[in-house]
């Protein structure tokens, strides 16, 4: 019942909620019907868990991702990307939360706190059977408790519905609303040419969401990067699906070019950070605000360090 290696489209899962983590909010108010904003604070919890077997062994899970959202009230979620039906899934969900709300327990004067987290599953794709919603039940001895865990199904969005309703996280794995054709696309030209069309459609939203500055440009090109990489993989034994999606959307957007213009967002950012520090008079140094962003998952330490050097370099 265990994931026991990464795919490729939890790789993209992980990918688009660390790189652009603000695309997720949206999803979150679709499933589970929220009401925010968009500029919400974020914070994720560790995705890697132990679980002590009964022979004593530990065991190390890995899952989707578990995160914090502070608002009016603070919430934590837990969402899991499968990619195929799968009925163990409600299991893991089960294990997992448990192991989540377990590890931030609290333990005093013999009571045990915990707090499960929000549960939803994104299914890329689904069939007949996959249900609309599922159902923990917990029967403990002195009494019987339920929590429900959300099911959001891919295929069932179309282009206009994740445009209208923000959910450009989906973009990635939209291909798989045309998994089934991609033979007749391999074999007739027209079809292939609709397919090309739609990622054009695709690209053309993208640049006007840049253009009217509802998206910046490092998450369109982690957008168009992410879509590469689910075409490459799902479509792997079908060229021209994937040199056809590749081509429209301008192909794979380089790791340095992308990580060029986060870096310069950064920099701008942390600049601008300390100017208004200075003018209101904050008694907080460059290192200060350098930690915060580490704290923060915004640098890592190596990247705070090298900023720290090119500053005593400045002022020499």
């Amino acid at each position: 019942m265990e994931k026991t290696e990464s795919t490729p489209y939890d790789d993209v899962f992980r990918t688009l909620l660390n790189d652009c983590p603000g695309l997720i909010l949206p999803v979150i108010n679709e499933i589970f019907t929220e009401r925010y904003a968009g500029d919400e604070k974020l914070y994720f919890l560790p995705n890697e868990h132990y679980l002590n077997s009964q022979d004593g062994r530990e065991e190390k899970r890995v899952t989707d991702t578990c995160f914090v959202v502070t608002s009016e009230q603070t919430k934590k979620y837990y969402i899991e990307c499968q990619s195929r039906p799968d009925h163990s899934m409600l299991v893991r969900i089960f294990e997992y939360a448990s192991q989540i709300a377990l590890d931030g327990g609290v333990l005093e004067e013999g009571i045990l706190e915990v707090e499960f987290p929000v549960p939803a599953v994104l299914f890329l794709r689904h069939n007949r059977r996959t249900p609309e919603s599922m159902l923990v039940r917990i029967r403990t001895p002195e009494g019987e408790l339920s929590y429900r865990v959300a099911v959001m199904k891919l295929q069932n969005y179309t282009l206009e519905e994740i445009f209208g309703k923000d959910l450009l996280f989906l973009l990635p794995f939209y291909i798989f609303t045309h998994e089934s054709r991609f033979a007749e696309y391999a074999e007739d030209e027209e079809k292939l040419e609709s397919l090309r069309q739609e990622y054009a459609y695709i690209r053309k939203r993208l640049e006007e969401l840049c253009a009217q500055g509802r998206l910046d440009e490092y998450t369109k090109c982690t957008i168009v990067d992410m879509t590469d990489k689910v075409a490459r993989n799902l479509a792997s034994g079908y060229e021209k699906v994937r040199e056809g999606v590749k081509d429209v959307m301008g192909g794979r957007i380089l790791e340095y070019e992308a990580k060029r213009i986060r870096e310069e967002g950064l920099e701008r950012g942390l600049e601008q950070g300390l100017e208004r520090g200075l003018e209101q008079g904050l008694e907080k140094g460059r290192h200060e605000i350098l930690m915060e962003l580490v704290y923060d998952g915004i640098l890592t330490m190596e990247e705070a360090a090298e900023r720290m050097g090119k500053n005593r370099e400045r002022k020499k």
